[in-house]
């Protein structure tokens, strides 16, 4: 991981507290800084959406799912990386979340490393195309 991985902020959504607590565990112990939600309405609720630097999230949650949510953000900030996490096997939401420019899915359990290796390639493409394309 960079050691500038403390400007930035990834954002885990996921329904299972036990889930979000080892994503936590996992970023704390690489030193990045995150922030967790229990479900999607939560996470559009927040007020520092333009910190997010990626968002790791679950597919299958009540209420707004993690499809809605990808739709959503990518509407709001479309440079914004989004890697799902998720036990539910479904080949045609892995492709169509893929397709719908997510840059990463995983499948539960993962291999921590992976996650922190696509979360730190995530975060630098992010921020080459915000440099381009967004202005804050």
């Amino acid at each position: 991981m960079a050691a500038d991985k403390q400007d930035h902020i990834v954002a885990v959504v996921d329904d299972d507290p036990r889930v979000r607590e080892s994503l936590e565990q996992l970023f704390d112990s690489a030193g990045i800084a995150h922030i967790s939600f229990h479900s999607a309405e939560e996470a559009l609720q927040y007020g520092g959406l333009t910190s997010i630097r990626c968002l790791i999230t679950d597919v299958r949650m009540p209420g707004i799912d993690g499809c809605e949510l990808q739709r959503r953000m990518t509407a709001a900030l479309p440079t914004l990386p989004i890697i799902f996490v998720t036990a539910d096997h479904d080949d045609e939401v892995r492709r169509n979340t893929l397709y719908q420019g997510a840059v990463a899915f995983f499948y539960k359990p993962f291999d921590g490393e992976e996650l922190l290796n696509t979360v730190d390639a995530a975060v630098r493409q992010g921020r080459t195309s915000e440099a381009s394309d967004v202005d804050y």
